[in-house]
């Protein structure tokens, strides 16, 4: 909780508690503790999503969707391991897990102009999908083919 709140609280992006929470118990066996060097590196929350679609970051999660794209909802590295050039050793390691778990797409929303960074590792804009409000005007859904 702590540190997705340092992540997001100020840009107004941080769920809370119980809704955090809610997203992990839908799907526990597709959200990751992040390690580096022994150390708790970040954590990502990912849970089977219809493509095209997203959680509202203001309700709790309800709904076990049957899906083969997997939803990277919120993933966070410690500050310590930002701009460390470790995203993509992460991003890797995340798609081969959804592709062992049957996976064939994965799909997030960028916030906070990490577009740049998604492109970069292969995930493509979709303007053409709505958002919830709940995510501000500058968000985008992006996904990629595993």
């Amino acid at each position: 909780m702590a540190l997705e709140a340092r992540a997001y609280a100020e840009s107004g992006l941080s769920e809370g508690r119980e809704v955090l929470r809610s997203r992990g118990r839908v799907s526990p066996a597709t959200c990751f503790v992040l390690e580096h060097d022994g150390q708790f590196g970040g954590y990502l929350l990912a849970l089977p999503y219809p493509s095209g679609q997203c959680p509202d970051l203001t309700l709790v999660e309800a709904s076990d969707h049957t899906s083969t794209n997997l939803h990277a909802h919120d993933f966070v590295l410690t500050e310590a391991l930002r701009a460390r050039g470790l995203t993509p050793q992460f991003v890797r390691q995340i798609e081969q897990q959804a592709r062992s778990q049957g996976f064939d797409r994965i799909s997030m929303v960028a916030v906070q102009r990490s577009h740049v960074l998604w492109r970069r590792l292969g995930y493509a804009l979709h303007p053409e999908v709505s958002l919830p409000e709940s995510y501000g005007t500058e968000a985008v859904y992006m996904s990629k083919e595993l």
